[in-house]
C-alpha cells in the first residue's frame, strides 16, 4: 500500500493550493479517506474526510467553507482544495486510508495507512 501526497508549498495568506494523494496497492474505491495535518509543536489533527464514493464528507470547524475534499476513484486519487489559506493552516498535511468505507472518520483511530506528508506554509 502506498499513499503519495503532493501539492504543498509556500503561499501567501488568502491564496490557494490543491493537495493530491495518489494511492496504490489497494482498491481505492472501497475505502473512506482522510486528510490530517500536524503543525510544529502540535499533535496531528483531523482536517477532512470523505466516504468511499464521495457522498459523505466531514470537516474540522476551522476549515469549513474554505477547504474541499474530493476523490477520483477512476484514477485512485484523493484531493484537498484549500482556499483562503491562513497562517494557522501551516502544517505538514497527511492523507490516510480508513479501515472502513464510511462512518466516523474524524479520528486517527479510523485510519490504517498513511502517506508521507506534504508541507504547506502560509505566510502572513
Amino acid at each position: 500500500v502506498q499513499l503519495q501526497a503532493s501539492g504543498g508549498g509556500l503561499v501567501q495568506a488568502g491564496g490557494s493550493l490543491r493537495l493530491s494523494c495518489a494511492v496504490s496497492g489497494f482498491t481505492f474505491s472501497n475505502y473512506g479517506m482522510g486528510w490530517f495535518r500536524q503543525a510544529p509543536g502540535k499533535e496531528r489533527e483531523f482536517v477532512a474526510s470523505i466516504s468511499w464514493i464521495g457522498h459523505s464528507t466531514d470537516y474540522t470547524d476551522s476549515v469549513k467553507g474554505r477547504f474541499t475534499i474530493s476523490r477520483d476513484n477512476a484514477n485512485n486519487t484523493l484531493y484537498l482544495r484549500m482556499n483562503n489559506l491562513k497562517p494557522e493552516d501551516t502544517a505538514v498535511y497527511y492523507c490516510a486510508q480508513a479501515y472502513a468505507a464510511w462512518g466516523t472518520l474524524n479520528t486517527e483511530l479510523a485510519y490504517d495507512y498513511w502517506g508521507q506528508g506534504t508541507q504547506v506554509t502560509v505566510s502572513s
